[in-house]
């Protein structure tokens, strides 16, 4: 038996509007809102009395999905430390490709994307970099040049 497709990646935020905002920004598409809550809830996460909201965003290519949540009951519980460098175990980073990675990352730093440190040129193929997004996830940015 073998898996059908990756459905989509989840990422808990504090502020799930500012959230949607720099996703969009980013190039993502709304795909819809809804709270979640109930028996099947408790049972799927493994947490008792969730109340949350998500929202579902995808690619613009349609083939990937990304579900942002903002939990309201039981509270998100931070991360040790606030914001883990990219080597903390877990997960790392989300990548997108991108056409040009500099209007990417000026549309984004109003919304509170900072690059970790700069853009880097791999070989004659890539201009690469990590930023900061929502709730402190790195988020990779691959513009292809060569």
């Amino acid at each position: 038996m073998a898996i059908q497709r990756m459905d989509n990646v989840a990422i808990v935020v504090d502020d799930l509007d500012a959230a949607i905002a720099f996703f969009t920004a980013l190039g993502m598409e709304p795909e819809g809102r809804s709270s979640i809550e109930g028996p099947w809830a408790d049972l799927t996460v493994g947490l008792d009395g969730i109340r949350s909201e998500i929202a579902m965003m995808r690619t613009p290519d349609g083939h990937s999905k990304l579900e942002l949540t903002k939990y309201h009951a039981p509270a998100a519980v931070a991360a040790e430390p606030a914001i883990p460098p990219p080597n903390t175990l877990g997960l790392h980073r989300i990548m997108f490709a991108v056409d040009d990675i500099d209007d990417t990352i000026a549309r984004l730093r109003p919304l509170g994307g900072e690059v970790l440190r700069e853009v880097a040129q791999y070989e004659n193929l890539f201009r690469l970099c990590y930023l900061r997004g929502p709730a402190g996830i790195i988020v990779a940015l691959a513009e292809q040049v060569g």
